[in-house]
């Protein structure tokens, strides 16, 4: 594979951020998902020219989709979490009538 030309890497860089951004994410985010020790830049250009050494654009592009699908499912995972347990205990509207009904009636 050719090189990223100068332009090439400062538009792709320009384009993560804004994808980061865009998802609520960092670079940390990004440099654990890429399992890179390093969350500065620089590190992360570095491993964005190893993939496109190993596939170009697509192989950029596979991988990016591949992180942001993990990130989203794991967003929805935690969001039916949440919403299973409730913040407050439910009241079951039939016992309570039933419970006042008996305790009027006695």
């Amino acid at each position: 594979m050719s090189r990223l030309s100068e332009q090439e890497e400062k538009e792709l860089v320009s384009f993560i951020k804004d994808w980061l951004k865009s998802h609520g994410l960092n670079q940390k985010d990004l440099a654990h998902e890429l399992k890179i020790k390093s969350s500065r830049t620089s590190e992360l250009i570095l491993k964005i020219k190893d993939l496109y050494k190993k596939g170009g654009m697509f192989n950029i592009a596979k991988n990016l989709i591949k992180i942001e699908q993990k990130l989203l499912n794991e967003i929805k995972n935690n969001y039916r979490e949440t919403s299973k347990t409730a913040p407050y205990n439910q009241l079951d509207i039939d016992s309570l009538v039933i419970q006042i009904n008996q305790d009027t009636c006695e």
